[in-house]
């Protein structure tokens, strides 16, 4: 005996799957997916907005005024001053114009020194690492103990080990090892230059050897063992291996390095307080100066924009750089 079972005809079935409700359905639930990840982003721009694009508007407007302590308490009343603090600052024969101009090259030539000990030292230390060797963890955490360090904290205590008569650099570079005549001066004068240099390096090279760290870890142990198979020494499978295969790793990190270093407040500010030594002006500190020691915040404003400018200019070209290298590379 033959049963046969009812299907509905293909326009019933067709008028079942594309009733009016279901396309609206759909539509509400793609909308509501590719909303959700904007929505859960919205508080993390508000406060974008507030902590750091809302001040640097209000600098820029501030830049444009005669803003001393006589309007601090009401800016919005300053006097408008047009591009004249700018041409203050950039006037290179007047004082201001000249202390600026030496805060930078300062600044520059401490950045590029800063930058390149760093990373040298993140990528021996991380290099180093890479050989499974009794202690290693333990040598690991000891290289991160700077980095995990409160900033404020480890610089305090390299401004007690510098102090001329009782600090640890004199009693062991003068008392042990007699390599000077007398006890120097550490936070002032030409001096201050190499101490503030040598709490930077101290302070930033942990990170480049964690991030180097991460990067090696992506390169496959048997090209190593392939070149060593073949001759090749420790140096010329770092120049031939790890180097190329970092560089991706190594843009990124120079320029994170270049810009913390560049922009550093709190390494000379916590080292030689509201004055620094025009050896170790850092162009952070002396925008500082120039905008609460002398109140004359237009001015001091005038020179934030400048450096702002000038480092997005340094970004948007290294950026430029090195993809431009990059794509000749894979060409």
């Amino acid at each position: 005996m033959t049963t046969f079972t009812a299907t509905p005809a293909s326009g019933e079935r067709k008028a079942r799957k594309e009733s009016p409700g279901a396309p609206r359905r759909r539509r509400s639930g793609r909308l509501r997916h590719i909303s959700l990840p904007y929505l859960l982003l919205l508080p993390a721009l508000l406060l974008e907005l507030l902590v750091h694009l809302v001040p640097m508007v209000i600098g820029v407007v501030v830049s444009f005024r005669e803003l001393t302590q006589f309007y601090i308490r009401d800016w919005g009343t300053a006097p408008w001053a047009a591009f004249d603090n700018y041409s203050l600052a950039v006037d290179f024969n007047a004082p201001v114009g000249e202390a600026l101009l030496n805060s930078f090259l300062t600044t520059c030539l401490f950045t590029v020194l800063s930058v390149g000990l760093c990373w040298l030292l993140g990528v021996a230390a991380a290099v180093f690492m890479q050989e499974s060797f009794r202690g290693r963890g333990f040598l690991r955490t000891l290289f991160l103990v700077p980095y995990a360090l409160p900033v404020y904290a480890a610089v305090i205590t390299w401004a007690f080990m510098f102090q001329r008569d009782n600090g640890l650099i004199n009693h062991v570079v003068h008392d042990q090892l007699g390599l000077t005549d007398s006890p120097p001066f550490w936070l002032i004068g030409d001096n201050s230059f190499v101490a503030l240099l040598v709490v930077s390096v101290w302070k930033g090279w942990p990170f480049a050897f964690l991030i180097v760290m991460a990067g090696l870890q992506n390169i496959p142990r048997e090209i190593y063992e392939a070149a060593a198979l073949d001759g090749a020494g420790i140096w010329q499978q770092v120049r031939r291996i790890t180097l190329p295969a970092l560089g991706p790793v190594n843009q990124v990190l120079v320029l994170v390095l270049f810009l913390w270093t560049f922009n550093d407040f709190n390494t000379p500010f916590v080292l030689f307080g509201e004055a620094a030594p025009e050896a170790a002006d850092l162009i952070s500190l002396h925008i500082y100066q120039s905008s609460f020691q002398t109140w004359n915040f237009g001015t001091g404003s005038a020179m934030s924009v400048l450096l702002l400018l000038f480092l997005l200019v340094v970004t948007g070209a290294y950026l430029w750089f090195t993809s431009r290298g990059k794509k000749a590379t894979d060409a």
